[in-house]
């Protein structure tokens, strides 16, 4: 006896749902035949490879490393003398990108003299107590205590001699800036006749490669990603790899912080840059395959296919869960199902509805 639809349900429907009875002890089989395929509309086509880009055009943003910039700053207040760079240009370790004029480099060049001066006089009052206690002149508590300040005055004068050299003193008055690495100079914070304070920022410089790029990547893809996957940017013709994979989950998106590097074609890119990432995660015990999105059905919180397939004598579909791993293109790219499968990709609905009716009253 065939099950009793409701009025309102397609006559196509209820035709699906007789032929279904034939195998209904395969709960994922739904049997259809030629003639109901062209009445239900239902249309399939071949899978495609899934490739080595199984999660493609992720959006992303390009970034510097953080060991990469530098902050130039000034070490002591002061009036900007010169600027001897801009920002754009590219700048080498070692050279001088500005000078200050300041009147407290004098006062550190001034406590410099004096502590070598206290340094030197300790070192000839400890040689000539070592003498006296030598001939016996003398008790070994003074040497002791001329010693210590020796220790004491020698430690204050290299003090003092590294202050100045981390000022940069060139001399007089005046600092000079130099690069501490090479790379390209991001931002400029003064201009030539402004008074700075001690630490005021005056410029930022960056080493350009490789760079970062930060990618927000769902959670299907991000549970398959790894440090050292792969990944390309195909608009730059730049490629790297995966260098850190988030624990956090982006509230909002739903998405997770995958964190690459970038080692080849990093001169085509530029620093806040919005752009697109392939992650090549597909490996050789699984199979990964291309679907129209039009092919996928959810069903308990699951995607599923309709694969073509035969049972005994019958002809129909298999309703086959299969994982989503991402995007290539229009397509979906999933693994679950053989690579040489024949979805179905309209029609869809129609198997569904059959499908679900399997043991309803």
């Amino acid at each position: 006896m065939l099950p009793l639809f409701p009025v309102r349900l397609l006559p196509s429907l209820v035709f699906l749902g007789a032929a279904h009875l034939a195998v209904a002890g395969d709960a994922t089989f739904v049997a259809v035949s030629a003639s109901q395929t062209q009445a239900l509309g239902i249309v399939v086509q071949h899978v495609a490879t899934g490739g080595s880009a199984a999660a493609a055009g992720l959006p992303a943003n390009v970034s510097i490393p953080n060991s990469q910039l530098r902050v130039i700053a000034a070490p002591l207040a002061g009036v900007v003398e010169s600027l001897e760079t801009a920002p754009g240009m590219t700048v080498k370790k070692g050279q001088v990108l500005a000078r200050i004029a300041s009147p407290q480099a004098l006062e550190l060049q001034r406590d410099r003299i004096q502590a070598d001066s206290q340094a030197a006089l300790a070192r000839q009052t400890q040689s000539r107590d070592e003498q006296l206690f030598r001939e016996g002149l003398i008790a070994e508590s003074r040497l002791q205590a001329s010693r210590a300040n020796a220790a004491q005055s020698a430690a204050q004068a290299a003090e003092r001699r590294q202050e100045l050299a981390l000022a940069q003193h060139s001399g007089g008055q005046t600092l000079s800036l130099v690069a501490p690495i090479g790379g390209s100079v991001l931002e400029q914070h003064v201009s030539v006749g402004q008074r700075v304070e001690q630490s005021a920022p005056i410029y930022r410089i960056a080493r350009l490669d490789p760079l970062s790029v930060e990618i927000q990547a769902p959670l299907a893809i991000a549970a398959r990603a790894r440090i050292g996957t792969p990944l390309t940017i195909p608009s730059a013709g730049a490629r790297g790899q995966l260098i850190a994979v988030g624990r956090a989950v982006d509230p909002a998106s739903q998405s997770v912080l995958l964190r690459g590097l970038v080692t080849h074609g990093a001169e085509a890119l530029r620093p806040g840059q919005a752009t697109a990432v392939d992650l090549a995660l597909g490996n050789a015990t699984e199979t990964t395959v291309q679907v129209p999105g039009s092919a996928i059905l959810r069903h308990e919180n699951k995607p599923w296919v309709f694969v073509a397939a035969r049972a005994g004598t019958a002809t129909g579909y298999h309703a086959t869960a299969v994982t989503l791993i991402g995007r290539s293109g229009e397509n979906t790219v999933v693994s679950g199902i053989p690579a040489d499968a024949t979805v179905a990709i309209a029609g869809v609905s129609a198997l569904k509805a059959s499908w679900l009716g399997i043991g309803k009253e």
